[in-house]
């Protein structure tokens, strides 16, 4: 059967609605399109835990900078329902900018704290649109579980903080970040990559691979491990580093002694596009 396109909110609250009152679970992947294998690995993991799936394609102007790409940014709406037709998605949640955002649109969701750091330092107002369009979404769809990729982790750790705080009743999941065959984390933004870009980005993963293997042989000073995976990335000829950090996997906070649960966080940009990736490790 064929993807069920969904442009209102009225229709997706209705579509909601119906298979709730038929004692079926939701599951939502929120995604901006142009999708690649990374988002239909949410939707295989959402497929294991609901009945229904609903993925969302919206590119959300609010959680884009003044100076950023939200014109650019890669759009194939043809492909992406072929994609989604072919891999078991019931329906599809369409809106456009005015039916999400009227023009008297007053309201917004901001989650303290965890923005502030990492991607939020550099990219004021981008996790106050990411929260606002989510909350929408989980309003519109009424999803028992949704599920988020792990190369977004601030992301995915923000939302968590949401739902918690505002006491949302739906479980958010987090799925492993998926790879190209040489490290570099799928994205819609590698289409910006030039082709020496390419060959170059996949120091990020080699960063990460070289922090997790200090920490493994027993590496606990956190400057020592960042150094490292910045010796890894400073000579790529295209790379401009935003950060590299360790931190506290649950507040985001940086920490001097790595122990317990960290996320090594990386973003970089290459020319036109700025990639982000991470690893979560947990320490004995």
């Amino acid at each position: 059967m064929a993807v069920k396109i969904i442009k209102t909110v009225r229709e997706m609250h209705c579509a909601a609605d119906r298979i709730r009152q038929a004692g079926l679970r939701i599951g939502l992947v929120p995604t901006m399109g142009y999708l690649h294998k990374g988002h239909l690995s949410l939707v295989r993991q959402a497929l294991k835990v609901t009945d229904r799936i609903v993925v969302s394609i919206f590119v959300n102007p609010l959680q884009f900078g003044p100076t950023e790409d939200l014109a650019a940014y890669p759009r194939n709406l043809d492909r992406d329902l072929k994609l989604l037709d072919q891999h078991g998605v019931h329906l599809a949640y369409l809106p456009d900018q005015k039916e999400i955002y009227p023009g008297d649109f007053a309201t917004s969701v901001r989650v303290a704290k965890l923005t502030e750091r990492l991607c939020g330092a550099s990219r004021p107002g981008h996790f106050e649109g990411v929260t606002t369009i989510v909350t929408k979404l989980f309003a519109a769809v009424k999803p028992h579980v949704a599920v988020f990729g792990q190369k977004d982790a601030q992301q995915t750790i923000v939302i968590q903080r949401m739902v918690r705080d505002l006491n949302l009743d739906v479980e958010i999941q987090m799925a492993p970040t998926v790879r190209e065959a040489d490290g570099l984390a799928m994205s819609s933004r590698n289409a910006y990559l030039s082709a020496e870009e390419r060959r170059e980005a996949p120091a990020l993963y080699r960063a990460l691979m070289v922090g997790q293997k200090m920490i493994g042989r027993g590496e606990r000073r956190a400057q020592r491990v960042i150094e490292a995976m910045r010796d890894v990335i400073e000579p790529q000829r295209s790379a401009e580093i935003d950060y590299i950090e360790a931190v506290d996997a649950k507040n985001l906070t940086p920490v001097a002694e790595l122990k317990d649960s960290i996320l090594l966080a990386v973003a970089v940009r290459f020319g036109n596009a700025r990639l982000i990736d991470n690893a979560l490790v947990h320490i004995k």
